[in-house]
């Protein structure tokens, strides 16, 4: 049996884990039943009425535990009734061997204050590789792709299934980077973010969790041979592996990762970004999951359970009171914000109710709270001084976390290091000729109506109640244009335009913008796939304009503008001045423009541009097949 205190600890911990499911279904209560009771039973059972079924497995796979978990037997009538299933009695039955699934494990946001409408959620099915055959792997990736099918037709949470070996956690390798891994950017940070964030869907305990006493140090590897030794008699805990301590150098890899995902998730970044910033200062301090872990198992028999992202935002402020207070001030709004908390309102959440004392503790003044609960209707060009705002900030943390770890990169992959850095060199670094992008706090935000106006040698686009207050301004109208579709604040319903004495019309712009859209879509670098940042830059779209502002009777034409799109994601624009000049322009580009995809675009539909148009092609087509 094992010792008293151990046995307190599992108890505790699997009241704890309980607390979590019942947040998780909460605040996502058709997405958790399926996750945390229909997602076990699917893996253990073979059935052609369900997701999950593979003709001809001999074994069937299993998780640990299954058959005796009191909330899959209770929703399992209710399963099969889901999928047209009449037969009674339970499929949970195993008259042969089987391949076992020791755990399935969250890790992330789910079941803490910081889920939202928009969090996904990883889930780490780890398995002991060495006891699948070849036939057992290809079969049981074959189960989850089938089972991942049926989730993403009928969850609004996007799930992600990653196959974990246990020797591979316990070594902290988790792989090469890709879209939704870290790889070797995050090891030692990867494992304690899953001590600190996971929910044991089903199967064993983390062994690390009962590896704790009040009173004594608790050897992690004496407890173990005991445990494998059998000298308790429990199966009911898996060997994951310790969490000691992090090598500084790690923090660098694991802020590049980071600053990498704020492109997307900015203020989901910022949050990630500061506890890295923390946790390097405080490096030789006790690690946050091991303070985490002596909140929950140090409570006693009363136990108030806190939140993982609550317990880790208190230890950010904490940390941060020495700021100045407009920073600090700003830290807690990106924290509100983030968690998509709502004080003042005439619902109050679980939410609310676990962030209560903590902003009781660190208060946000009314006023501001009634301005943040309206963020999504703030005014277009102040969410983007935020988001402004809050890249300078992960900017700021970054160069700080770098400047103390200069050149501690050791242990992060070559091919990783080279994918992130031209990821953030592709979304920041400034280009000639290239549009910038705007960096949008929140997705779907509320779009103004704009206005293009010309001002003698110069158009803007501005509010089209506030003049004042313009969104892009230059003497190139089709930059102002691509800037704002390829940012995606372009759509045809807002846009205006004052009377002018150019021959641009509202029409013609509207029309350019359309081809500009079914050529190059918007700004997505999350559509990128990475591997293209293993190759050399090369165009791969381009769109000639020909004459967009000369007047149509105009028979000389020296305007034409060359928009064109790389595999690394970026947009350029070049406004040239006659064809001699463009000639020059695609000649000294000619590499870049080989294989590109040409396009065309002209408003004049005469004899005379269509021949201008037929010149042109040909001109660019023989320099970029000589090259």
């Amino acid at each position: 049996m094992l010792p008293t205190r151990f046995l307190q600890n599992k108890k505790t911990y699997i009241s704890y884990n309980n607390f979590r499911k019942n947040t998780f279904s909460q605040l996502a209560p058709k997405d958790s039943e399926a996750i945390l009771y229909l997602l076990p039973w699917l893996l253990s059972i073979n059935h052609p009425s369900f997701p999950g079924y593979v003709k001809d497995i001999v074994k069937p796979f299993k998780v640990y535990g299954v058959d005796m978990d009191k909330d899959v037997l209770k929703r399992e009538p209710v399963f099969k009734t889901m999928f047209g299933m009449k037969k009674e009695g339970t499929l949970l039955r195993y008259p042969t061997g089987v391949n076992l699934i020791p755990g399935i494990y969250t890790i992330g946001s789910v079941g803490t204050i910081s889920q939202t409408s928009r969090s996904d959620c990883d889930i780490w099915i780890c398995i002991d590789q060495k006891a699948f055959d070849e036939k057992a792997t290809t079969q049981f990736n074959q189960k989850l792709n089938l089972i991942k099918a049926w989730f993403d037709a009928h969850l609004k949470m996007p799930v992600y299934f990653f196959i974990s070996d246990l020797d591979d956690i316990r070594n902290c390798n988790f792989g090469n980077v890709s879209e939704e891994s870290s790889g070797s950017t995050q090891r030692n940070i990867l494992k304690e973010e899953f001590y600190r964030t996971s929910i044991l869907i089903c199967g064993k305990i983390p062994l690390w969790w009962a590896c704790y006493d009040d009173d004594r140090p608790v050897n992690y590897h004496q407890l173990l041979d005991e445990y494998d030794r059998d000298v308790y008699g429990d199966n009911d805990f898996i060997d994951l592996g310790k969490m000691e301590s992090i090598e500084r150098g790690e923090y660098v890899g694991a802020a590049l990762w980071q600053f990498n995902k704020s492109l997307t998730y900015p203020l989901k970044s910022i949050i990630k970004m500061l506890l890295l910033e923390m946790l390097l200062v405080s490096s030789r301090e006790e690690l946050l999951c091991h303070q985490f872990r002596h909140s929950i198992l140090s409570q006693g028999v009363n136990p108030v359970y806190n939140d993982p992202s609550m317990f880790t935002m208190e230890a950010i402020l904490r940390h941060n009171e020495g700021l100045d207070a407009d920073s600090f001030e700003f830290i807690k709004k990106c924290f509100y914000l983030r968690y998509n908390i709502k004080f003042q309102s005439k619902n109050v959440t679980l939410k609310e109710t676990l962030a209560k004392e903590l902003f009781q503790k660190y208060p946000i003044a009314r006023e501001e709270i009634c301005r943040l609960n309206e963020f999504s209707g703030w005014p277009f060009h102040e969410q983007t001084e935020f988001g402004d705002r809050v890249l300078s900030l992960l900017r700021n943390i970054y160069k700080g976390i770098s400047a103390l770890q200069r050149g501690a990169t050791q242990g992060i992959d070559h091919q990783d290091l080279t994918i992130i850095g031209r990821k953030l060199s592709s979304c920041l670094e400034k280009k000639a000729n290239k549009i910038p992008i705007v960096h949008k706090p929140i997705e779907n935000p509320d779009l103004p109506v704009l206005t293009f106006r010309n001002e003698g040698k110069r158009w803007q686009v501005h509010l089209h109640k506030d003049p004042s207050r313009f969104i892009v301004a230059s003497p190139d109208i089709i930059y102002c244009l691509a800037y704002l579709v390829w940012n995606d604040i372009y759509f045809s319903g807002n846009v205006r335009m004052s009377p002018n004495p150019t021959p641009v019309t509202l029409r013609e712009i509207m029309c350019l913008a359309k081809k500009m859209r079914e050529i190059f879509g918007v700004y997505d670098i999350t559509s990128v796939n990475l591997g293209n940042f293993l190759k050399r830059e090369r165009t791969t779209k381009i769109l000639v304009v020909v004459s967009f502002e000369s007047a149509p009777n105009k028979n000389d034409v020296t305007d034409f503008c060359i928009l064109y799109q790389n595999n690394w994601g970026e947009l350029f624009e070049k406004k040239i001045g006659s064809p001699d000049h463009l000639k020059d322009f695609v000649n000294d580009h000619r590499v870049m423009f080989a294989d590109a995809e040409v396009n065309y675009y002209t408003q004049r539909s005469n004899q005379y541009y269509e021949k201008i148009i037929e010149r042109t092609k040909k001109t660019i087509s023989h320099i970029i097949s000589n090259n």
